[in-house]
């Protein structure tokens, strides 16, 4: 039925020629006639179709078939099926995004999550996926990292894509337009991408308003899909469904780090269900001379005690992080575990972006941009550091592996190397939304948590 429907919409938009019927009729009226009547005049000279409206009758023709027949397998296959094909739909649309400016391209991708134009995950995450960490229940290890949506724009869109967790950020005290474009270079070829945005963001009071419009829809939907099951563990705490972490930075004019840090803590703490020090973009001078032992001790105790000073429920103060670079010496890494350890840091992301250039990128023109290195080719290294920090850490400080992770493969490793959580960037960039449930799969048949 739904067949001839369509065929019958298609042929009559391309064989219709606007012409109308006679609204009289010539045998009734030779009844009423004593005379002959005359001849009825001569029909109007056929109006010749422009070719562009006859291609505009097909293009809207075959657009309702498609939409036609797109809900009528939708109405024929479960769930899960077209959940999958919408996914894996999302190759198609991604290559285009290579022809774009790179912070166009961006702008665009989270204007599509915030829309809620993109795919939302209906499929339940594998249990063997779950972890927690912190009290929380993570889904799936799977997370997207700061970068992607630095104003909390697509909460909501990204969190549905099937992340276990999604970090917004990095977030100033007051609003700064960062570092002058062009500022994004593209090393396809390589899996990589160069940056020196320099915290470009709409500053706390924004995202602030943002998170806490987002705040008790989630809120309400955490209450409307927990199980009443005594064996289930809560799936987001203050965010709501999903797990949501925001990235704190300092502005580039600020001479007291510190404060700008205590600041974004006082304001955004509520709505996350943790927190990170950002202290190791290379694109903010002197901003990672605070990973030395002394600078980053004191500025621990500082934001650690704005944040305890706040009156908190039941659930507690959020986990606090910090964010530290691939590019530490053996000392440099001892010094961090040694505060991180005594402070009882709550964990550490590894790791950020570098400003080394390893083989192939230093063979590629565009190695010679400033700014900091992600993607494939930073794997090495920041797992590397990875393990180093385990060793040095005693396995006691969650660790969150970050830095060239382009596969459920990458993911294992990270894991293997004393990663909990896992994050990525660069290659959602390039993959796409379908990259994310590729990953679970792997990590499913890899047994990943029975090592």
């Amino acid at each position: 039925m739904a067949t001839r429907v369509v065929l019958r919409l298609i042929k009559e938009a391309v064989s219709s020629n606007g012409r109308s019927k006679p609204n009289f009729d010539f045998a009734k009226r030779r009844r009423f006639c004593t005379s002959t009547p005359p001849p009825p005049p001569p029909p109007p000279p056929a109006r010749k179709i422009p070719y562009s409206s006859k291609k505009g009758r097909l293009f809207t023709g075959a657009t309702i078939a498609l939409l036609i027949g797109g809900g009528a397998y939708a109405s024929t296959v479960d769930e899960a099926t077209f959940c999958g094909w919408l996914f894996s739909a999302t190759k198609l649309v991604n290559p285009f995004f290579a022809f774009l400016d790179p912070e166009v391209a961006h702008r665009l991708a989270v204007s599509a999550a915030a829309r809620g134009w993109v795919p939302r995950e209906k499929r339940p995450d594998p249990s063997i996926l779950g972890q927690e960490v912190w009290g929380k229940r993570f889904s799936n290890p799977i997370g997207l990292s700061a970068g992607f949506d630095k104003n909390a724009e697509a909460v909501e869109g990204l969190l549905g894509l099937g992340f276990g967790f999604v970090e917004v950020g990095s977030v100033t005290p007051v609003p700064q337009e960062g570092n002058p474009k062009p500022r994004i270079f593209r090393l396809p070829k390589e899996g990589a991408i160069i940056n020196r945005c320099g915290f470009n963001s709409e500053g706390i009071v924004a995202v602030a308003k943002r998170l806490g419009a987002q705040h008790g829809k989630r809120k309400l939907e955490t209450s409307n899909t927990s199980s009443s099951t005594e064996d289930d563990v809560n799936h987001g705490g203050k965010a709501g469904p999903g797990i949501l972490g925001v990235n704190i930075g300092k502005n580039k004019t600020s001479e007291d780090a510190a404060a700008d840090y205590v600041q974004g803590v006082h304001t955004l703490s509520q709505y996350a269900d943790y927190l990170v020090i950002n202290i190791s973009s290379p694109n903010t001078p002197g901003l990672r001379q605070l990973q030395g032992r002394k600078q980053l001790k004191d500025l621990v105790k500082k934001v650690q005690a704005a944040r305890d000073e706040m009156q908190w429920g039941e659930e507690g103060p959020p986990p606090l992080l910090v964010k530290i670079a691939p590019d530490l010496s053996r000392q440099d890494l001892e010094d961090i575990a040694a505060v991180a350890l005594a402070l009882r840091l709550d964990g550490l992301i590894i790791s950020n972006t570098t400003v080394q250039r390893p083989d192939p990128v230093n063979k590629n023109p565009v190695a010679q941009e400033s700014g900091g290195l992600s993607g494939k080719p930073l794997f090495n290294l920041s797992t590397n550091i990875l393990k180093e920090m385990y060793i040095l850490t005693k396995g006691k400080i969650p660790l969150i592996g970050c830095g060239g992770i382009g596969s459920g493969e990458d993911a294992y490793e990270k894991i293997r190397a004393g990663a909990s959580l896992v994050q990525l960037y660069t290659a959602f960039a390039y993959g796409g939304p379908a990259l994310i449930p590729q990953m679970k799969n792997i990590l499913k048949s890899t047994n990943y948590w029975h090592l």
